[in-house]
């Protein structure tokens, strides 16, 4: 059996009719013959787009693959208990170049139900943000499910709906049931659960190439959107240089953001899980075993969970979203 080492992935580009060129120009991605891309994903287990490593001695093979051979030793026993040979974490980078849709994203229970799937709970990154940019995360007051749908069937639905101004470095953690949707002119790196079910609640009337207007779901979303008005949106964290700074929990990850300006070492050894790198500035060396994994801007690495201690080498400095679940 091939021993486990850390994981790079071959990146999923999707062409989206609100993607822009930030993927290629500012995260240095090949997008090749696509008219735009709105998103790539990084690292994952969705069946439709299952991700396949790219590089060492497992290249080729699919992420499901190696959950079937590796099981705990890839993501943790405790993991691999609960998700079996689905890997739970979806990994994006999208480029709004255009308004997305206002959408909102069933919980658990109710994604179970309707789609036999996860949820979809997840958390952006702001890599970069254009002035001016916003975005949309929950209502800007107390809401019913009736005084919803009077502002959707009045076209009124903006109104209602909390817009955040939005600068590089802001998090936003959304957790399933959040109505929200990505600004134009912003570049995000998300963190979500395994789970490709969006419903969408209002598109602006865009039209595509030949002309049709995109499927709404107005009805599914009203059992799944929390009505409920919160004082604060944006999440809170300090950032910090030359330290591990918290940014997020909740029980489908952990996140922290790991902003140094020098080389440092990371001890998993207590963790019985995977841990992912999302690099989104600078670049920087994973050391281990006596061989040597450089990642940077624009990519994502899998550490399995047989991967305790390692080094990250850099010369001028790096920024990271480290993640895993507790």
């Amino acid at each position: 059996m091939s021993a486990l080492y850390p994981l790079k992935f071959k990146t999923i580009f999707k062409d989206k009719i609100w993607g822009g060129h930030k993927i290629e120009s500012y995260l240095h991605k090949n997008i090749g013959d696509l008219p735009n891309c709105g998103e790539t994903w990084e690292i994952s287990g969705v069946p439709s787009d299952v991700s396949v490593v790219d590089g060492g001695e497992l290249q080729g093979q699919s992420l499901d693959k190696l959950l079937e051979q590796f099981k705990g030793e890839l993501v943790g026993e405790k993991v691999y208990n609960h998700f079996g040979n689905t890997f739970p974490l979806l990994v994006k980078f999208i480029d709004a170049n255009d308004d997305l849709s206002v959408q909102v994203h069933p919980n658990d229970e109710l994604a179970k139900k309707r789609h036999n799937s996860f949820g979809k709970t997840e958390m952006w990154y702001v890599i970069e943000a254009d002035k001016g940019a916003t975005l949309i995360s929950g209502f800007n007051q107390e809401m019913t499910e009736e005084k919803y749908v009077e502002a959707l069937n009045s076209g009124h639905i903006m109104d209602i709906l909390n817009r955040e101004d939005v600068s590089a470095g802001d998090v936003y953690f959304l957790p399933a049931g959040r109505v929200h949707t990505i600004g134009k002119g912003l570049l995000i790196a998300e963190i979500q659960q395994t789970s490709d079910i969006t419903y969408r609640i209002y598109d602006f009337d865009r039209v595509d190439d030949k002309g049709n207007k995109r499927e709404l779901h107005t009805e599914e979303a009203l059992a799944a959107i929390d009505y409920k008005h919160y004082d604060e949106y944006k999440t809170p964290y300090e950032a910090k240089k030359d330290e591990t700074v918290h940014v997020v929990s909740c029980p489908y990850f952990t996140t922290n953001v790991m902003d140094f300006t020098h080389s440092t070492n990371k001890d998993y050894s207590t963790l019985d899980s995977f841990v992912i790198h999302v690099c989104v500035d600078g670049e920087y060396t994973i050391k281990h075993d006596g061989n040597a994994y450089p990642v940077k801007m624009g990519e994502c690495i899998l550490l399995p969970t047989t991967i305790e201690k390692i080094e990250l080498e850099t010369t001028n400095g790096f920024k990271i979203l480290e993640s895993y679940i507790e």
